[in-house]
């Protein structure tokens, strides 16, 4: 008996190899990734039907009579069928199998015919019992395991005699199991495959148009939040202004204001908040406009600067805060009136070669409701240059993971203390730019300088 089933099995094996090239053509075909994605129509269905037909008159073509039974793999096209495509394609890839089987006439042509037709119509019941889902690798390779003992069933039931029957299912039975369930075994593991990454490219489309439309939505609130910066900066008797920020990302939580009075004294505001990213933005524009809107109220920097503080303090529940330098020029006088709620202090570069910091006079906006705030006041002479800077400055590292610092930013002003604000802040950047090199930039940069003419 062994001397018999291993030469069947090797013929029978040998289908598998057709199986597995038949396998990828089909499920590459356009109608069968379509009904995969459930897209049904009778182009779909037609040619699925054809598609598992044809197979299913191969699996007869190619099989072998042994005892009057074919051994073959004949159901496999009626059963993938049904199992991807629903009992219309299952029945109809059956019908043209079952037809042809028919047409080969032998004594289990009854039983071996009933069998392709009922093998298409049972998987496309379980395929909408599994909500019209392939039902998985295991679970096609179970369900035509349990179709073909179905089928020696029906030859045991239908063919005569009895004896004749058990020999047939003898001799074939397992054979017919094998081949069935390992042919079955390749082609599903191809769809299997062929779902997951169809899933996947789901996906990576799904999330590359996510991240398209939040790069767009992030660049409209990069071009508001742009906007919200003065475009052109007040002219001041006597003294050159310039002022730029660079944000770590498309959004931040730098910003610098001027404002001028009807007395003629013009003021600035060089602020930086706590966190980045959008968070930071939007508690930008809320400081942003709270501090404008007190300026614009009181004459004097400290009461200005207090009140703010009291409204940021009472909407500041998200815990962050800013520290802002805010300062009045008085043209007249050449003075600065100044309060640091704890920023980074200002370097005053005076032209005879000494500098001077202004220090904070009280703690950041939003740390503590009710905090109070001094005011200081520097006269300026001609010659003197003022820079305010965020701490995205100093703090650039390199790769290293050394900061660029005070020290270096004071010598690079020293170098170039000759020269505009403009091109001072711009061979600032340069100097940053220069000593980070490769490393991304991790904060926001922004500079206020101011310098009195000579």
């Amino acid at each position: 008996m062994a001397s018999e089933l291993i030469p069947l099995l090797n013929l029978l094996l040998q289908m598998i190899c057709v199986i597995v090239v038949f396998a990828y053509l089909a499920s590459r075909a356009r109608p069968f990734t379509e009904i995969l994605d459930g897209i049904f129509n009778l182009k779909n269905y037609l040619f699925l039907i054809l598609l598992f037909g044809v197979f299913s008159i191969y699996g007869t073509a190619s099989g072998i009579d042994i005892l009057g039974a074919h051994i073959n793999v004949r159901d496999l096209g009626p059963i993938i069928g049904g199992l991807v495509g629903g009992p219309i394609v299952g029945l109809g890839a059956g019908l043209i199998g079952a037809a042809y089987r028919f047409s080969q006439g032998g004594v289990t042509v009854i039983p071996c015919t009933l069998a392709t037709l009922l093998a298409g119509l049972f998987a496309g019941i379980v395929y909408y019992g599994n909500k019209k889902r392939f039902i998985g690798l295991w679970g096609a390779v179970l369900f035509v395991i349990l179709l073909e003992i179905f089928h020696m069933a029906l030859v045991i039931l239908t063919v005569q005699p009895i004896s004749l029957a058990m020999e047939i299912v003898g001799a074939v039975g397992v054979p017919m199991i094998v081949s069935n369930a390992v042919g079955m075994f390749f082609f599903a593991f191809i769809i299997t495959n062929l779902i997951k990454e169809r899933k996947t490219e789901a996906e990576r489309d799904s999330y590359r148009a996510e991240l398209e439309r939040k790069k767009a939505e992030m660049q409209i609130a990069h071009e508001i939040q742009t906007g919200f910066l003065p475009t052109d900066l007040p002219a001041i008797s006597g003294v050159d202004l310039a002022a730029a920020s660079v944000p770590a990302r498309e959004v931040g939580g730098d910003f610098y204001d001027f404002l001028t009075g009807s007395n003629g004294k013009a003021a600035f505001v060089i602020a930086d908040v706590s966190g980045k990213g959008v968070p930071a933005a939007l508690f930008m524009v809320l400081s942003r406009t709270i501090v404008r809107a007190n300026a614009t109220w009181h004459q004097d920097a400290q009461t200005a600067i207090q009140d703010a503080n009291t409204m940021i303090a009472n909407d500041a529940e998200s815990g962050m805060f800013v520290t802002l330098l805010y300062g009045t020029l008085d043209p007249e006088t050449m003075t600065l009136t100044y309060v640091n709620a704890g920023h980074n202090p200002p370097i005053l570069f005076r032209k005879d070669g000494t500098q001077a910091l202004l220090n904070g006079t009280g703690i950041a906006l939003g740390a503590m409701e009710g905090a109070e705030y001094q005011e200081k006041t520097v006269s300026l002479a001609p010659g003197d240059l003022l820079v305010c800077y965020t701490d995205g400055v100093t703090e650039a590292i390199n790769g290293r993971e050394e900061q660029f610092g005070d020290a270096r930013l004071s010598a690079t002003v020293q170098g170039c203390q000759d020269r505009g604000p403009e091109e001072i802040i711009n061979t600032i950047m340069e100097a940053v730019n220069d000593f980070c090199g490769n490393e991304p930039q991790f904060d926001d940069m922004t500079m206020v300088v101011l310098k009195v003419n000579e």
